[in-house]
Protein backbone atom coordinates (compact mmCIF):
# COMPACT_ATOMS: atom_id res chain seq x y z
CA UNK A 1 0.00 0.00 0.00
CA UNK A 2 1.66 3.20 -0.98
CA UNK A 3 0.61 6.77 0.08
CA UNK A 4 -0.27 8.95 -2.10
CA UNK A 5 1.80 12.83 -2.34
CA UNK A 6 0.47 15.56 -4.23
CA UNK A 7 2.38 17.37 -6.60
CA UNK A 8 0.03 20.40 -7.14
CA UNK A 9 0.51 23.82 -6.12
CA UNK A 10 -2.96 25.30 -5.09
CA UNK A 11 -1.73 29.10 -5.46
CA UNK A 12 -0.85 28.53 -9.20
CA UNK A 13 -2.42 30.51 -11.80
CA UNK A 14 -3.46 27.54 -13.57
CA UNK A 15 -5.42 26.20 -10.28
CA UNK A 16 -6.55 29.52 -10.11
CA UNK A 17 -7.76 29.56 -13.60
CA UNK A 18 -9.63 25.89 -13.36
CA UNK A 19 -11.28 26.30 -9.87
CA UNK A 20 -12.93 29.77 -11.44
CA UNK A 21 -14.01 27.54 -14.40
CA UNK A 22 -15.61 25.22 -12.19
CA UNK A 23 -17.14 27.21 -10.70
CA UNK A 24 -18.87 28.60 -13.49
CA UNK A 25 -20.27 24.79 -14.38
CA UNK A 26 -21.47 24.28 -10.79
CA UNK A 27 -23.73 26.72 -10.53
CA UNK A 28 -25.44 25.78 -13.32
CA UNK A 29 -26.20 22.34 -11.62
CA UNK A 30 -27.06 24.19 -8.75
CA UNK A 31 -29.67 26.33 -10.31
CA UNK A 32 -31.16 23.23 -11.74
CA UNK A 33 -31.30 21.21 -8.18
CA UNK A 34 -32.76 24.49 -6.41
CA UNK A 35 -35.58 24.00 -9.24
CA UNK A 36 -35.99 20.08 -9.15
CA UNK A 37 -36.53 20.33 -5.09
CA UNK A 38 -39.10 23.35 -5.75
CA UNK A 39 -41.71 21.12 -7.30
CA UNK A 40 -44.62 22.76 -9.13
CA UNK A 41 -45.43 26.39 -8.69
CA UNK A 42 -46.69 28.14 -6.09
CA UNK A 43 -50.47 27.80 -6.58
CA UNK A 44 -50.31 23.97 -6.74
CA UNK A 45 -48.16 24.13 -3.42
CA UNK A 46 -51.29 26.32 -1.98
CA UNK A 47 -54.07 23.54 -3.38
CA UNK A 48 -51.55 20.81 -1.73
CA UNK A 49 -51.81 22.45 1.72
CA UNK A 50 -54.89 23.17 1.72
CA UNK A 51 -55.98 19.28 1.29
CA UNK A 52 -53.90 18.95 4.58
CA UNK A 53 -51.21 17.21 2.98
CA UNK A 54 -47.06 17.61 3.23
CA UNK A 55 -45.32 17.77 0.37
CA UNK A 56 -43.53 14.76 -1.49
CA UNK A 57 -40.01 15.65 -0.31
CA UNK A 58 -41.38 16.47 3.40
CA UNK A 59 -42.99 12.87 3.30
CA UNK A 60 -39.69 11.47 2.79
CA UNK A 61 -38.06 13.35 5.43
CA UNK A 62 -40.75 12.42 7.93
CA UNK A 63 -40.57 8.65 6.47
CA UNK A 64 -36.74 8.34 6.98
CA UNK A 65 -34.88 8.01 10.56
CA UNK A 66 -34.02 11.00 11.96
CA UNK A 67 -30.88 11.96 11.00
CA UNK A 68 -29.76 9.33 8.10
CA UNK A 69 -28.66 10.30 4.84
CA UNK A 70 -30.69 9.76 1.43
CA UNK A 71 -29.23 9.24 -1.55
CA UNK A 72 -31.48 10.79 -4.17
CA UNK A 73 -31.74 9.24 -7.55
CA UNK A 74 -32.57 11.19 -10.62
CA UNK A 75 -33.25 14.28 -9.18
CA UNK A 76 -32.41 16.35 -12.02
CA UNK A 77 -34.65 14.16 -14.37
CA UNK A 78 -37.40 15.84 -16.94
CA UNK A 79 -35.27 18.91 -16.70
CA UNK A 80 -35.78 21.00 -19.73
CA UNK A 81 -36.93 18.24 -21.34
CA UNK A 82 -40.80 18.69 -22.26
CA UNK A 83 -42.43 21.91 -23.35
CA UNK A 84 -43.40 22.52 -19.83
CA UNK A 85 -41.32 22.11 -16.59
CA UNK A 86 -41.37 18.54 -14.85
CA UNK A 87 -38.99 19.22 -12.31
CA UNK A 88 -38.03 15.84 -10.81
CA UNK A 89 -40.02 13.87 -13.32
CA UNK A 90 -42.85 14.23 -10.79
CA UNK A 91 -41.46 11.77 -8.41
CA UNK A 92 -38.64 10.99 -6.05
CA UNK A 93 -37.01 8.16 -5.74
CA UNK A 94 -34.19 7.53 -3.19
CA UNK A 95 -32.08 5.20 -0.65
CA UNK A 96 -32.60 5.95 2.78
CA UNK A 97 -33.17 4.23 6.15
CA UNK A 98 -36.25 3.34 7.94
CA UNK A 99 -36.60 1.16 11.09
CA UNK A 100 -33.05 0.91 10.92
CA UNK A 101 -33.54 -0.90 7.08
CA UNK A 102 -32.82 0.50 4.20
CA UNK A 103 -35.18 0.71 1.27
CA UNK A 104 -36.03 2.56 -1.57
CA UNK A 105 -38.14 5.28 -1.50
CA UNK A 106 -40.61 6.70 -4.72
CA UNK A 107 -42.64 9.61 -3.66
CA UNK A 108 -45.60 10.74 -6.61
CA UNK A 109 -44.80 14.70 -6.50
CA UNK A 110 -48.35 16.11 -6.69
CA UNK A 111 -47.80 19.82 -6.85
CA UNK A 112 -45.90 18.87 -10.54
CA UNK A 113 -49.14 17.85 -13.16
CA UNK A 114 -50.68 16.24 -10.78
CA UNK A 115 -48.07 13.64 -10.05
CA UNK A 116 -48.85 12.00 -13.39
CA UNK A 117 -46.01 9.90 -15.35
CA UNK A 118 -44.23 11.38 -18.24
CA UNK A 119 -42.29 8.99 -20.26
CA UNK A 120 -39.37 10.18 -17.82
CA UNK A 121 -41.22 9.41 -14.70
CA UNK A 122 -42.02 5.87 -16.09
CA UNK A 123 -37.84 5.42 -16.67
CA UNK A 124 -36.76 6.68 -13.58
CA UNK A 125 -39.23 4.33 -11.60
CA UNK A 126 -38.15 1.28 -13.59
CA UNK A 127 -34.83 2.85 -13.12
CA UNK A 128 -35.21 2.84 -9.18
CA UNK A 129 -36.61 -0.66 -9.02
CA UNK A 130 -33.82 -2.20 -10.66
CA UNK A 131 -31.51 -0.64 -8.11
CA UNK A 132 -33.53 -2.14 -5.57
CA UNK A 133 -33.45 -5.43 -7.19
CA UNK A 134 -29.65 -4.79 -7.32
CA UNK A 135 -29.17 -4.26 -3.96
CA UNK A 136 -32.51 -6.22 -2.06
CA UNK A 137 -33.78 -3.50 -1.13
CA UNK A 138 -37.66 -2.79 0.10
CA UNK A 139 -39.56 -0.49 -1.73
CA UNK A 140 -41.61 2.44 -0.33
CA UNK A 141 -44.17 3.86 -2.26
CA UNK A 142 -45.88 6.94 -1.30
CA UNK A 143 -48.58 7.34 -3.71
CA UNK A 144 -49.67 10.62 -5.08
CA UNK A 145 -50.77 10.85 -8.85
CA UNK A 146 -53.24 10.89 -11.23
CA UNK A 147 -51.63 8.26 -13.29
CA UNK A 148 -50.79 8.29 -16.80
CA UNK A 149 -49.94 12.05 -18.83
CA UNK A 150 -52.49 10.92 -21.57
CA UNK A 151 -51.25 13.05 -24.57
CA UNK A 152 -48.09 11.13 -24.13
CA UNK A 153 -49.62 7.73 -24.32
CA UNK A 154 -47.56 6.22 -26.99
CA UNK A 155 -44.52 6.64 -25.38
CA UNK A 156 -46.05 5.14 -22.17
CA UNK A 157 -48.38 2.32 -22.01
CA UNK A 158 -47.14 -0.20 -25.20
CA UNK A 159 -43.89 -1.36 -24.51
CA UNK A 160 -42.03 -3.77 -22.26
CA UNK A 161 -40.54 -1.06 -20.35
CA UNK A 162 -43.40 1.44 -19.93
CA UNK A 163 -45.78 1.60 -17.61
CA UNK A 164 -46.83 -2.34 -16.97
CA UNK A 165 -42.71 -2.94 -16.01
CA UNK A 166 -43.45 -1.30 -12.98
CA UNK A 167 -46.33 -3.40 -11.52
CA UNK A 168 -44.12 -6.70 -13.08
CA UNK A 169 -41.40 -5.39 -11.11
CA UNK A 170 -43.31 -5.38 -7.78
CA UNK A 171 -44.23 -8.86 -8.41
CA UNK A 172 -41.28 -10.13 -9.09
CA UNK A 173 -39.61 -8.28 -6.18
CA UNK A 174 -41.90 -9.14 -4.31
CA UNK A 175 -41.48 -12.85 -5.08
CA UNK A 176 -37.66 -12.27 -4.07
CA UNK A 177 -38.55 -11.69 -0.52
CA UNK A 178 -38.06 -7.85 -1.04
CA UNK A 179 -41.27 -6.47 0.85
CA UNK A 180 -43.60 -4.30 -0.96
CA UNK A 181 -45.20 -1.54 1.04
CA UNK A 182 -47.54 1.17 -0.14
CA UNK A 183 -49.09 4.78 1.27
CA UNK A 184 -51.50 6.04 -0.81
CA UNK A 185 -51.90 9.49 0.22
CA UNK A 186 -53.61 11.40 -2.79
CA UNK A 187 -54.74 10.04 -6.07
CA UNK A 188 -53.86 6.78 -6.78
CA UNK A 189 -55.60 6.19 -10.90
CA UNK A 190 -55.88 4.05 -13.93
CA UNK A 191 -53.22 1.67 -14.14
CA UNK A 192 -51.43 3.46 -11.20
CA UNK A 193 -53.76 1.71 -8.63
CA UNK A 194 -51.93 -1.41 -9.15
CA UNK A 195 -49.32 0.18 -7.06
CA UNK A 196 -51.17 -0.04 -4.25
CA UNK A 197 -53.39 -3.30 -5.24
CA UNK A 198 -49.86 -5.39 -5.95
CA UNK A 199 -47.86 -4.63 -2.83
CA UNK A 200 -47.65 -6.81 0.31
CA UNK A 201 -49.09 -4.10 2.49
CA UNK A 202 -51.09 -0.75 2.04
CA UNK A 203 -51.74 2.38 3.82
CA UNK A 204 -54.40 4.81 2.52
CA UNK A 205 -55.58 8.74 4.08
CA UNK A 206 -58.93 8.83 5.06
CA UNK A 207 -59.88 12.12 2.95
CA UNK A 208 -57.34 12.54 0.55
CA UNK A 209 -56.60 8.80 -0.73
CA UNK A 210 -58.49 7.42 -3.35
CA UNK A 211 -58.00 4.09 -5.35
CA UNK A 212 -60.45 3.29 -8.66
CA UNK A 213 -59.31 1.66 -12.11
CA UNK A 214 -61.62 4.37 -13.47
CA UNK A 215 -61.75 8.04 -12.28
CA UNK A 216 -65.45 9.91 -11.37
CA UNK A 217 -64.69 11.40 -15.04
CA UNK A 218 -64.26 7.84 -16.78
CA UNK A 219 -67.01 5.69 -15.12
CA UNK A 220 -69.57 9.19 -16.20
CA UNK A 221 -67.81 8.94 -19.91
CA UNK A 222 -67.70 5.28 -19.85
CA UNK A 223 -71.40 3.91 -18.22
CA UNK A 224 -73.17 7.34 -17.73
CA UNK A 225 -72.93 6.66 -13.79
CA UNK A 226 -72.22 9.46 -11.97
CA UNK A 227 -70.30 9.07 -8.47
CA UNK A 228 -67.47 11.19 -6.54
CA UNK A 229 -64.22 10.08 -5.66
CA UNK A 230 -64.43 8.92 -2.30
CA UNK A 231 -67.65 6.65 -2.78
CA UNK A 232 -65.53 5.48 -6.00
CA UNK A 233 -62.67 4.49 -4.41
CA UNK A 234 -62.23 6.65 -0.84
CA UNK A 235 -60.16 4.99 2.54
CA UNK A 236 -63.38 3.96 4.21
CA UNK A 237 -64.53 1.94 1.04
CA UNK A 238 -61.19 -0.44 0.69
CA UNK A 239 -60.28 -0.66 3.99
CA UNK A 240 -63.40 -1.65 5.03
CA UNK A 241 -65.24 -3.49 2.09
CA UNK A 242 -62.44 -4.53 -0.61
CA UNK A 243 -59.35 -4.80 1.00
CA UNK A 244 -57.64 -3.32 -1.24
CA UNK A 245 -55.70 -1.25 1.53
CA UNK A 246 -55.11 -2.57 4.90
CA UNK A 247 -54.63 0.11 7.43
CA UNK A 248 -56.43 3.68 7.64
CA UNK A 249 -54.51 6.39 8.58
CA UNK A 250 -56.33 10.05 9.60
CA UNK A 251 -53.23 12.19 7.66
CA UNK A 252 -50.07 12.58 6.17
CA UNK A 253 -47.79 11.88 9.53
CA UNK A 254 -50.25 8.66 10.66
CA UNK A 255 -49.81 6.80 7.62
CA UNK A 256 -46.22 7.66 7.16
CA UNK A 257 -45.65 6.13 10.96
CA UNK A 258 -47.78 3.17 10.00
CA UNK A 259 -44.96 2.30 7.15
CA UNK A 260 -42.63 2.53 9.19
CA UNK A 261 -44.14 0.11 11.52
CA UNK A 262 -44.66 -1.84 8.15
CA UNK A 263 -41.00 -2.03 7.96
CA UNK A 264 -40.14 -2.41 11.31
CA UNK A 265 -42.14 -5.62 11.09
CA UNK A 266 -40.82 -7.15 7.97
CA UNK A 267 -37.55 -8.40 9.46
CA UNK A 268 -33.89 -7.27 10.61
CA UNK A 269 -32.29 -5.12 8.25
CA UNK A 270 -28.87 -3.49 9.90
CA UNK A 271 -26.86 -1.67 8.14
CA UNK A 272 -23.57 -3.08 8.14
CA UNK A 273 -20.36 -1.32 9.02
CA UNK A 274 -17.57 -0.68 7.09
CA UNK A 275 -15.02 -3.65 7.34
CA UNK A 276 -12.24 -1.05 9.00
CA UNK A 277 -12.64 2.59 10.14
CA UNK A 278 -13.23 5.73 7.78
CA UNK A 279 -10.37 8.33 7.19
CA UNK A 280 -10.15 11.41 5.64
CA UNK A 281 -7.37 11.30 2.44
CA UNK A 282 -4.52 13.74 3.11
CA UNK A 283 -5.63 16.14 0.46
CA UNK A 284 -8.98 18.31 0.63
CA UNK A 285 -11.43 16.99 -1.74
CA UNK A 286 -12.54 20.66 -1.93
CA UNK A 287 -9.30 21.26 -4.24
CA UNK A 288 -10.31 18.85 -6.97
CA UNK A 289 -12.20 21.85 -9.00
CA UNK A 290 -8.58 23.72 -9.40
CA UNK A 291 -6.87 20.62 -10.20
CA UNK A 292 -9.52 19.58 -12.99
CA UNK A 293 -8.56 21.44 -16.18
CA UNK A 294 -10.74 23.97 -17.47
CA UNK A 295 -10.36 22.59 -21.24
CA UNK A 296 -10.89 18.67 -21.18
CA UNK A 297 -8.41 18.30 -24.07
CA UNK A 298 -5.84 19.01 -20.96
CA UNK A 299 -5.06 16.15 -19.21
CA UNK A 300 -6.06 15.60 -16.05
CA UNK A 301 -3.69 13.85 -13.29
CA UNK A 302 -5.14 10.78 -12.29
CA UNK A 303 -3.27 9.76 -8.92
CA UNK A 304 -3.91 13.85 -7.51
CA UNK A 305 -7.71 12.47 -8.03
CA UNK A 306 -7.20 9.62 -6.03
CA UNK A 307 -5.16 11.61 -3.21
CA UNK A 308 -8.35 13.62 -2.38
CA UNK A 309 -10.93 10.51 -2.30
CA UNK A 310 -9.36 7.56 -1.21
CA UNK A 311 -9.09 6.87 2.76
CA UNK A 312 -5.44 8.02 3.95
CA UNK A 313 -4.63 8.71 0.25
CA UNK A 314 -3.46 5.19 0.43
CA UNK A 315 -3.32 3.17 -2.95
CA UNK A 316 -2.22 -0.11 -3.64
CA UNK A 317 -1.54 0.20 -7.49
CA UNK A 318 -1.53 -3.05 -9.93
CA UNK A 319 1.25 -2.93 -12.68
CA UNK A 320 2.60 0.49 -11.76
CA UNK A 321 4.88 0.46 -15.09
CA UNK A 322 2.73 -1.71 -17.39
CA UNK A 323 -0.53 0.21 -19.50
CA UNK A 324 0.74 3.36 -17.54
CA UNK A 325 -2.49 5.11 -19.03
CA UNK A 326 -4.85 3.14 -17.06
CA UNK A 327 -4.45 2.83 -13.28
CA UNK A 328 -5.49 0.33 -11.27
CA UNK A 329 -5.53 -0.57 -7.74
CA UNK A 330 -7.45 -0.84 -4.75
CA UNK A 331 -7.80 1.58 -1.93
CA UNK A 332 -10.88 2.14 0.80
CA UNK A 333 -13.83 4.91 0.64
CA UNK A 334 -15.46 4.87 3.78
CA UNK A 335 -13.86 2.32 5.35
CA UNK A 336 -14.75 0.40 2.26
CA UNK A 337 -12.63 -1.48 0.32
CA UNK A 338 -12.67 -0.92 -3.87
CA UNK A 339 -11.04 -1.58 -6.38
CA UNK A 340 -10.38 1.48 -8.54
CA UNK A 341 -9.86 1.79 -12.68
CA UNK A 342 -9.24 5.45 -13.75
CA UNK A 343 -8.07 7.20 -16.64
CA UNK A 344 -4.52 8.55 -17.25
CA UNK A 345 -4.20 8.89 -20.84
CA UNK A 346 -5.76 7.21 -23.90
CA UNK A 347 -6.24 3.82 -24.07
CA UNK A 348 -3.50 1.17 -25.47
CA UNK A 349 -3.23 -2.58 -25.67
CA UNK A 350 -1.25 -2.92 -23.21
CA UNK A 351 -3.59 -0.55 -21.44
CA UNK A 352 -6.65 -2.47 -21.64
CA UNK A 353 -5.07 -5.91 -21.10
CA UNK A 354 -3.74 -4.48 -17.49
CA UNK A 355 -7.73 -3.41 -16.78
CA UNK A 356 -9.24 -6.74 -17.80
CA UNK A 357 -6.72 -8.89 -16.03
CA UNK A 358 -7.26 -6.12 -12.52
CA UNK A 359 -10.98 -6.83 -13.31
CA UNK A 360 -10.67 -10.72 -13.09
CA UNK A 361 -8.86 -10.17 -9.53
CA UNK A 362 -11.47 -7.94 -8.13
CA UNK A 363 -13.98 -10.23 -9.27
CA UNK A 364 -12.48 -13.39 -8.23
CA UNK A 365 -11.96 -11.23 -4.44
CA UNK A 366 -15.45 -9.87 -4.30
CA UNK A 367 -13.95 -6.59 -4.65
CA UNK A 368 -16.00 -3.95 -5.74
CA UNK A 369 -15.17 -1.97 -8.84
CA UNK A 370 -15.24 1.93 -8.94
CA UNK A 371 -14.71 3.40 -12.87
CA UNK A 372 -13.82 6.77 -12.86
CA UNK A 373 -13.80 8.32 -16.55
CA UNK A 374 -11.20 10.91 -18.05
CA UNK A 375 -10.70 9.02 -21.54
CA UNK A 376 -11.34 9.87 -25.49
CA UNK A 377 -10.91 6.47 -26.10
CA UNK A 378 -8.66 3.74 -28.00
CA UNK A 379 -5.83 4.86 -29.52
CA UNK A 380 -6.04 4.59 -33.42
CA UNK A 381 -4.14 4.51 -36.01
CA UNK A 382 -2.79 2.25 -38.42
CA UNK A 383 0.07 0.68 -36.12
CA UNK A 384 -2.11 -0.03 -33.00
CA UNK A 385 -4.93 -1.61 -35.56
CA UNK A 386 -2.02 -4.02 -36.90
CA UNK A 387 -1.20 -4.54 -32.92
CA UNK A 388 -5.26 -5.51 -32.20
CA UNK A 389 -6.12 -2.74 -30.47
CA UNK A 390 -10.04 -3.95 -31.16
CA UNK A 391 -8.87 -7.74 -29.84
CA UNK A 392 -7.67 -6.10 -26.92
CA UNK A 393 -10.22 -3.82 -26.20
CA UNK A 394 -12.63 -5.98 -26.43
CA UNK A 395 -11.34 -7.99 -23.83
CA UNK A 396 -11.58 -4.88 -21.67
CA UNK A 397 -15.03 -4.60 -22.31
CA UNK A 398 -15.80 -8.24 -21.79
CA UNK A 399 -14.31 -8.16 -18.57
CA UNK A 400 -16.35 -4.96 -17.47
CA UNK A 401 -19.59 -6.33 -19.09
CA UNK A 402 -19.38 -10.02 -17.08
CA UNK A 403 -18.06 -8.86 -13.43
CA UNK A 404 -20.62 -9.65 -11.01
CA UNK A 405 -19.58 -7.49 -8.24
CA UNK A 406 -20.86 -3.80 -7.73
CA UNK A 407 -19.54 -1.59 -10.01
CA UNK A 408 -19.59 1.77 -10.24
CA UNK A 409 -19.19 4.82 -12.47
CA UNK A 410 -18.31 8.53 -12.79
CA UNK A 411 -17.27 10.57 -14.95
CA UNK A 412 -14.42 13.14 -13.58
CA UNK A 413 -13.42 14.49 -17.12
CA UNK A 414 -14.03 13.10 -20.88
CA UNK A 415 -16.05 9.92 -21.63
CA UNK A 416 -16.19 9.17 -25.57
CA UNK A 417 -16.99 6.61 -27.77
CA UNK A 418 -15.63 3.04 -27.00
CA UNK A 419 -13.91 4.52 -24.22
CA UNK A 420 -17.21 5.08 -22.14
CA UNK A 421 -17.67 1.26 -22.37
CA UNK A 422 -14.53 0.43 -21.57
CA UNK A 423 -14.73 2.70 -18.29
CA UNK A 424 -18.33 0.98 -17.29
CA UNK A 425 -20.57 3.54 -18.84
CA UNK A 426 -24.21 3.17 -18.40
CA UNK A 427 -25.21 0.30 -21.36
CA UNK A 428 -22.09 -2.00 -18.77
CA UNK A 429 -24.77 -2.02 -16.17
CA UNK A 430 -23.13 0.34 -13.59
CA UNK A 431 -25.19 0.03 -10.12
CA UNK A 432 -24.87 3.56 -10.03
CA UNK A 433 -23.55 6.27 -12.35
CA UNK A 434 -22.75 10.36 -12.09
CA UNK A 435 -20.85 13.19 -13.44
CA UNK A 436 -18.83 15.57 -11.88
CA UNK A 437 -20.04 19.34 -13.37
CA UNK A 438 -17.05 20.06 -15.85
CA UNK A 439 -17.93 16.41 -17.03
CA UNK A 440 -18.96 15.90 -20.98
CA UNK A 441 -19.66 12.62 -22.96
CA UNK A 442 -20.59 11.63 -26.34
CA UNK A 443 -20.09 9.34 -29.08
CA UNK A 444 -17.11 10.98 -30.74
CA UNK A 445 -15.85 14.56 -29.65
CA UNK A 446 -17.42 17.86 -30.93
CA UNK A 447 -14.55 18.53 -33.15
CA UNK A 448 -13.63 15.11 -34.37
CA UNK A 449 -17.08 15.17 -35.59
CA UNK A 450 -17.36 18.51 -37.17
CA UNK A 451 -13.97 17.55 -39.02
CA UNK A 452 -15.34 14.31 -40.34
CA UNK A 453 -18.28 15.92 -41.46
CA UNK A 454 -16.04 18.29 -43.03
CA UNK A 455 -13.80 16.28 -44.71
CA UNK A 456 -16.35 14.11 -45.65
CA UNK A 457 -18.08 16.72 -47.76
CA UNK A 458 -14.63 17.98 -49.16
CA UNK A 459 -14.35 14.34 -50.63
CA UNK A 460 -18.20 14.24 -52.30
CA UNK A 461 -16.99 17.98 -53.37
CA UNK A 462 -13.19 16.94 -55.14
CA UNK A 463 -14.69 14.53 -56.94
CA UNK A 464 -16.60 16.85 -58.98
CA UNK A 465 -13.89 18.66 -59.21
CA UNK A 466 -14.78 21.23 -56.79
CA UNK A 467 -13.02 22.73 -53.57
CA UNK A 468 -14.54 23.09 -49.99
CA UNK A 469 -14.17 26.48 -49.01
CA UNK A 470 -13.32 27.63 -45.77
CA UNK A 471 -16.65 29.41 -44.97
CA UNK A 472 -18.52 25.93 -46.36
CA UNK A 473 -16.56 24.50 -43.88
CA UNK A 474 -17.41 26.39 -40.91
CA UNK A 475 -21.23 26.28 -41.77
CA UNK A 476 -20.66 22.34 -41.85
CA UNK A 477 -18.62 22.29 -38.62
CA UNK A 478 -20.42 25.46 -36.47
CA UNK A 479 -23.85 23.72 -35.70
CA UNK A 480 -22.39 20.08 -35.21
CA UNK A 481 -20.32 21.84 -32.40
CA UNK A 482 -22.90 23.83 -31.11
CA UNK A 483 -25.13 20.31 -30.76
CA UNK A 484 -22.28 17.93 -29.11
CA UNK A 485 -21.70 20.92 -26.93
CA UNK A 486 -25.15 21.21 -25.51
CA UNK A 487 -25.64 17.10 -25.59
CA UNK A 488 -22.60 16.25 -24.01
CA UNK A 489 -23.21 18.54 -21.13
CA UNK A 490 -24.03 16.66 -17.72
CA UNK A 491 -27.07 18.18 -16.81
CA UNK A 492 -28.02 17.35 -20.26
CA UNK A 493 -28.04 13.95 -19.38
CA UNK A 494 -29.12 13.57 -15.90
CA UNK A 495 -32.43 15.28 -17.01
CA UNK A 496 -32.76 12.36 -19.41
CA UNK A 497 -31.63 9.89 -16.33
CA UNK A 498 -28.55 8.97 -18.13
CA UNK A 499 -26.48 9.64 -15.48
CA UNK A 500 -28.28 8.96 -11.99
CA UNK A 501 -26.76 12.64 -10.64
CA UNK A 502 -24.68 15.00 -10.92
CA UNK A 503 -22.22 14.91 -8.10
CA UNK A 504 -19.92 17.67 -6.77
CA UNK A 505 -16.51 16.59 -6.12
CA UNK A 506 -16.67 17.96 -2.92
CA UNK A 507 -19.46 15.51 -2.09
CA UNK A 508 -18.02 12.70 -3.75
CA UNK A 509 -16.58 10.66 -0.95
CA UNK A 510 -19.86 11.11 0.66
CA UNK A 511 -21.82 9.18 -2.31
CA UNK A 512 -19.15 6.66 -2.84
CA UNK A 513 -19.00 5.84 0.43
CA UNK A 514 -23.19 5.25 0.58
CA UNK A 515 -23.09 3.47 -2.69
CA UNK A 516 -20.56 1.08 -1.31
CA UNK A 517 -22.48 0.80 2.22
CA UNK A 518 -26.10 0.23 0.27
CA UNK A 519 -23.76 -2.96 -1.75
CA UNK A 520 -22.04 -4.55 1.09
CA UNK A 521 -25.18 -6.21 2.13
CA UNK A 522 -26.44 -6.46 -0.98
CA UNK A 523 -27.33 -10.56 -2.50
CA UNK A 524 -23.65 -11.63 -4.08
CA UNK A 525 -23.49 -12.83 -7.56
CA UNK A 526 -21.14 -15.33 -9.12
CA UNK A 527 -18.74 -13.94 -12.12
CA UNK A 528 -18.35 -15.75 -14.80
CA UNK A 529 -16.69 -14.21 -18.12
CA UNK A 530 -17.20 -14.55 -21.56
CA UNK A 531 -14.56 -15.59 -24.45
CA UNK A 532 -11.61 -13.74 -23.93
CA UNK A 533 -9.90 -13.30 -27.69
CA UNK A 534 -6.17 -13.88 -27.57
Amino acid sequence: MTTLRSRIDTSSEVFQRNAEAFEGKRQIIAEARAAAIAGGDARAHRRHAERGKLTARRRVVELLDPGTPFMEIGQLAGHDVYDEPVPSAALITGIGVVGGRPVMVFANDATVKGGTYFPLTVQKHLRAQKIARENGLPCVYLVDSGGIYLPLQEDLFPDEYHLGRIFRNIAELSALGLPQIAAVMGSCTAGGAYIPAMCDEAVIVRGNGTIFLGGPQLVRAATGEVVDAETLGGADLHTRVTGVADHLAENDEHALELVRDIVRRTGPGTVSAPPRSPRPPLYDPAELPGILSADLREPIAAREILARLLDGSEFAEYRARYGPTLVCGTGHVGGYPVGVVINDGVLFPESAQKGANFIELCAQRDIPLLFLHNINGFMVGAEYEADGIAKHGAKLVNAVSCAKVPKFSLVVGGSFGAGNFAMCGRSMGPRLMAMWPNAKSTAVGAEQTATVMALIRGDQLAKEGKTLSAEEEESIKRPIIETYERQSHPLYYAARLWVDAVVDPTDTREWLTLCLATAADAPQQETRFGVFRM
